[in-house]
């Protein structure tokens, strides 16, 4: 469920299974991707990335507990 602070920024769940296989979110504000959080299954972990040096650390928060919320703790395999 997306919160107050995250209805104003885009939030897309995607997957990825041609480069890297796993599944996460992103963030956007506009046409620019602010956060990726990714769950790497062939690695069996999870990444953030960070496109912009100083984002809010409550927004950061906010997406992870998205992310926690919306992507399965199963990996595939």
């Amino acid at each position: 469920m997306k919160t107050k602070l995250l209805n104003d920024f885009q939030v897309a769940v995607v997957s990825n299974i041609s480069e890297r296989d796993g599944m996460g979110i992103e963030v956007w504000s506009k046409e620019k991707i602010l956060i990726e959080i990714f769950r790497d299954d062939e690695n069996e972990d999870v990444n953030i990335t960070l496109f912009e040096e100083s984002l809010p650390l409550n927004l950061i928060e906010e997406c992870v507990e998205y992310f926690k919320s919306e992507i399965p703790k199963e990996l595939d395999k």
